[in-house]
């Protein structure tokens, strides 16, 4: 995910991982915001598309039904959360490849170019400098006219979401990584990290807040300098 030794386990604590699923469906109505990332992917036979800090591979696998012809690619750091998409993956009999590891340079080497990249509830727990590290590289990554896809948390509209997403996942993440995002930071780190047509596309409030859905296309050819 980014170039740090480190990286924040799900939900916050290693401990809490067990729990991960069931507070994702419960607290970011994640039945609702998912199926409208999938279909603004619009995964396709052929497409390489990998999903960035993939977690349990939930949003892998629905990619993978909705296409079975393209390529998927979860990572992740965390070996304990890995197990679990590889072993649903099974279950489902979905044919996703996950890495352990971070999206740096040597996985880009290994499995890019993407014709889509997404990254999903990850960005608002990582560092200012990680944000914009992370959205680098998925610029680098993506093949001419490909597009990067992200759900998260961003601008919370109106007291109820602001008060919701303070007392939920900044109590959980920590206020000063996630604050960047609440202020709106995304579209201006995407933009800075070279990416046109940015734009948010969906908007879903949540018992954790509000979740934003945005999207953006590489039109250059070029790395950044």
């Amino acid at each position: 995910m980014s170039a740090r030794p480190t990286y924040t386990p799900a939900l916050g604590l290693r401990v809490l991982t067990p729990f991960y699923d069931a507070a994702i469906a419960a607290f970011t109505r994640a039945r609702t915001w998912r199926p409208h990332l999938v279909r603004q992917i619009a995964p396709q036979g052929g497409m390489r598309i990998v999903d960035i800090g993939c977690g349990t591979g939930t949003l892998t696998r629905a990619l993978k039904r909705a296409a079975p012809g393209a390529t998927v690619i979860g990572v992740d750091p965390d070996a304990q959360v890995l197990a679990k998409a590889r072993l649903r993956a099974i279950a489902a009999g979905a044919e996703v490849t996950y890495v352990k590891g971070f999206f740096d340079d040597d996985f880009i080497a290994a499995h890019g170019p993407f014709a889509a990249v997404t990254i999903s509830l990850v960005l608002h727990q990582v560092p200012l400098e990680g944000k914009a590290a992370i959205l680098r590289s998925a610029f680098r990554s993506l093949a001419p006219s490909g597009r990067l896809h992200i759900a998260d948390y961003g601008v919370q509209p109106g007291r109820l979401m602001r008060f919701a997403f303070r007392n939920t996942v900044q109590r959980i993440d920590g206020f000063e990584d996630t604050e960047h995002n609440a202020r709106g930071v995304l579209p201006d780190l995407m933009h800075e990290a070279g990416f046109d047509n940015v734009k948010e596309t969906a908007l879903f409030p949540t018992p954790s807040g509000a979740i934003t859905l945005f999207q953006a296309e590489k039109h250059i050819t070029g790395e950044l300098p």
